[in-house]
This record gives C-alpha cells, sequence and structure tokens, in this order.
C-alpha cells in the first residue's frame, strides 16, 4: 500500500483551492490562491511528502500551509493518533486553511496564524517532521531547533530542495532536485 498516494486520493486538491480555480484542481502546476501564494503542483508535494517519510502517529509542523491541502495530506498520514500543526502568515488563507482542513474531519490537525517575527510554532516543539512549502535564503536555524531527535525536515533552501536529518550526533542535509516556492517569510 501507498501511504502518499492513498492521502492524494483520499484528500483531493480541488476542495482546498478558491471556487475560481477549482476546475484546474487537476492541472500539475502551481495554482493561485490569493494573497500572492500558491497551492502547489502536485507532483512536488508528492516528492516533498516521500522525502519527508511521515509516519502515522507523529507530530509534524506544517509551515506556509495556505490553503490547508499539505496540513490535511499530512493529517491523513500520521492518523487519529498523530497530530499535525499547520502554520501560515497570511490571515486570510490562515482562516480559509483551517476552515478547510475541519471540513475534512480530521480533528488532530489544525491551522494557525504565526505570530509576528515568529518562524513554526516553537512553543509546541519539538517535531517529528517539518514540512516548509516557501523558499528560504538559508537554512533557518529557528526551525531546525524544533526538529526532535530522529526527526526529518524537508526545506526548499535558494531553489534546492533539503531534507535535514536530526541525530543524536547532530544534524545533516542532503540536497534533493531544484524547486521553485514562493518566499519564506520570517
Amino acid at each position: 500500500m501507498d501511504a502518499v498516494r492513498t492521502a492524494f486520493e483520499e484528500v483531493p486538491r480541488e476542495g482546498f483551492l478558491p471556487r475560481r480555480a477549482r476546475r484546474r484542481a487537476g492541472h500539475d502546476g502551481p495554482l493561485d490562491i490569493g494573497h500572492g501564494q500558491t497551492n502547489s503542483q502536485p507532483r512536488t508535494v508528492e516528492d516533498m511528502l516521500r522525502l519527508l517519510d511521515v509516519r502515522r502517529g507523529q507530530r509534524v509542523l506544517d509551515v506556509g500551509s495556505g490553503s490547508g491541502w499539505t496540513t490535511a495530506l499530512l493529517a491523513h498520514l500520521v492518523g487519529p493518533e498523530g497530530r499535525v500543526l499547520g502554520v501560515e502568515r497570511v490571515h486570510d488563507l490562515a482562516m480559509t486553511g483551517a476552515a478547510n482542513v475541519a471540513a475534512t474531519g480530521q480533528s488532530w490537525a489544525t491551522v494557525h496564524l504565526a505570530g509576528p517575527g515568529v518562524l513554526g510554532l516553537p512553543d509546541q516543539a519539538p517535531y517529528d517532521r517539518i514540512l516548509v512549502s516557501a523558499e528560504a535564503d538559508a537554512l533557518p536555524d529557528a526551525l531546525v531547533e524544533q526538529l526532535a531527535e530522529g526527526g526529518r525536515m524537508v526545506i526548499p533552501v535558494r531553489g534546492r530542495m533539503l531534507l535535514v536529518e536530526r541525530t543524536a550526533d547532530g544534524v545533516t542535509t542532503s540536497e534533493h532536485g531544484r524547486y521553485r516556492f514562493v518566499p519564506l517569510v520570517e
């Protein structure tokens, strides 16, 4: 059984798009969700989720949750014994994302408005997995610090997709292709 493929089937993109964009839900490209933000290309989201290697029961932080689609996909992957916290900087998107995620009935997933000058949700850390759907100029220490030992973070940095892994010996990073994202706002 392919958990990521099943998540895509169970959490269709269409329900997380503005009405004007829903007819294009099957398009394998980013779609505008307003406020200069996009709902990421499905193939890119799939690549990121596979790299993140989310397991049932884990605690996951979804940075740049936008319309809530990735938060809902992550919630499907962790199941009700897990927890997913989405965080979004744009107020209107955070409210829309929260409503969209709530509509899935996955009560173990929520979307929060990011605090000014705060990256992630440090007061809820540590996280087993962190997904970042916005491009950073440099690897943000503030997010690395929120990663639990044995944890993984997937984040685009200057066009390169990075996998960040925290072990008892420290933090390692590896590159996994080139991608384009909207900028990460700290």
